[in-house]
């Protein structure tokens, strides 16, 4: 049973979170700010609530979790989000990650291979006045029919960047995805500054669950 209830404490336990995230290197204030205004707990249940605002990733069913928020606040910020920016996520999960950027400005579309988790959080987000776009499907494909995006960003670890999704980004686009084995993936940001041109960076290390399909891990 989810609780729906913010309460001061809860306010108090989000404060606590942010200033954890500022000492370990957060410094993007929007990121910030939309942590601190969006309730993690609303993805917790009852049994797990006390849980909500450690700076921990947590099982959500179906072999995925709820994002370290940590890694939310870190990807987030390397994505560099402008209000009314077109953003794709592929990896709904939780839909913590839609949230977040949800109250950012973004106009999210956001897709889900797992059909289980896909129905619950396309449920689940309106109610706490989250309004997204949802898909399920092959993420590593993205959405061609609403492409080109502005920000593209990758929730789950994948062998490869896919070129599919580098097609969907706009000129000046940027795409943030993990990269590596099934253990352990290197953060990338690649900017496309031309149809042929694209910068990639290369950040820290991370442990995702596989990004599936055609793209991805088989």
């Amino acid at each position: 049973m989810l609780r729906l209830e913010d309460s001061y404490l809860h306010k108090g336990q989000r404060r606590n979170l942010t200033q954890t995230l500022r000492k370990k290197g957060i410094k993007d204030e929007a990121v910030l700010e939309a942590i601190n205004n969006f309730p993690r707990h609303f993805f917790f249940d009852s049994a797990l609530l006390s849980h909500a605002y450690e700076d921990k990733a947590f099982p959500i069913g179906e072999g995925q979790t709820i994002s370290q928020p940590y890694t939310v606040a870190f990807q987030t910020m390397l994505l560099n989000v402008k209000p009314g920016d077109k953003t794709l996520e592929i990896g709904t999960g939780s839909g913590y990650q839609a949230g977040v950027l949800y109250c950012m400005g973004a106009k999210v579309h956001t897709i889900e291979f797992n059909e289980v988790l896909y129905d619950r959080t396309r449920k689940f987000l309106p109610k706490i006045g989250v309004k997204v776009k949802h898909y399920c499907g092959d993420g590593s494909k993205g959405l061609p029919e609403q492409a080109p995006f502005d920000k593209i960003i990758v929730t789950a670890g994948a062998p490869t960047v896919p070129k599919t999704l580098l097609k969907q980004l706009a000129i000046g686009g940027v795409m943030v995805i993990p990269v590596g084995d099934r253990n352990t993936q290197q953060m990338l940001r690649l900017t496309k500054q031309t149809d042929k041109k694209i910068l990639k960076e290369n950040f820290d290390n991370f442990a995702f669950v596989p990004l599936l399909g055609e793209e991805g891990w088989q």
